[in-house]
């Protein structure tokens, strides 16, 4: 498949992610009688990706998100030449569904976009979890995360079970670390909202890069070693 082909995959990918799940928190978690509510928004996240992966993963693979790219690098599945054009992507993407969100969250007298599903530490955590918390959660969540990616896309397991498992395991992901930093595992998903808040959610965007990525390597490195058949 041509590099550019699998790009606008990965741009559109993510910003169905970004529109999709930020979009449940901002416009219905909290919606008078009809809120969705944590849960809610959890299963938002996971059904923008397994509905992703399934349509665009036979494309660009669906990563959607630079710690798995950089998971599934660390785990020779991906060529690392092609890392840095896949991260561009994908927070490019992540802006324009941010950037939609917030067309579409402003436009109605009085509104307020609130913290418009940025992640955070400490004041800016939900539960008001710290730093350290914050750091251990998103690298082990991302870690499990790119575990379940790297083994439902191996070869020797079903290829269409994969979106779903993929898809559940952040649901499930969400619904365990919403209260801690509103939930990232994914850089692009986090750079995008903090663009347009600013102040404290692009003061602590680098723990949002630092524990996935970091999550997402040693997945990957743990995986390669784990599926070693010799």
């Amino acid at each position: 498949m041509p590099i550019a082909n699998r790009l606008y995959a990965e741009f559109l990918g993510t910003a169905w992610l970004v529109l999709g799940g930020c979009g449940s928190a901002v416009l219905a978690a909290g919606f008078p009688q009809l809120g969705i509510g944590f849960a809610g928004v959890a299963l938002a996240f996971g059904l923008t990706v397994l509905t992703m992966v399934y349509a665009l993963g036979p494309v660009s693979g669906g990563h959607f998100n630079p710690a798995v790219t950089v998971g599934l690098a660390f785990g020779r599945r991906f060529p690392w030449s092609e890392v840095v054009q896949y991260v561009i992507a994908q927070v490019l993407g992540g802006i324009a569904g941010a950037a939609i969100l917030y067309v579409v969250a402003t436009g109605k007298a009085g509104a307020d976009i609130g913290s418009f599903a940025t992640n955070g530490y400490g004041e800016h955590s939900p539960g008001k979890y710290g730093l350290l918390a914050a750091a251990v959660i998103e690298i082990v969540m991302t870690f499990g995360f790119v575990t379940v990616i790297v083994a439902a896309t191996d070869r020797r397991a079903h290829a269409a079970a994969a979106g779903l498992a993929i898809g559940l395991c952040l649901t499930l992901i969400h619904l365990v670390s919403i209260p801690v930093t509103n939930t990232s595992v994914n850089p692009a998903r986090s750079t995008a909202p903090a663009l347009f808040v600013g102040g404290a959610a692009l003061d602590q965007l680098w723990l949002f890069w630092v524990a996935p990525v970091v999550g997402g390597a040693i997945a990957g490195l743990a995986y390669k070693l784990l599926a070693r058949e010799d």
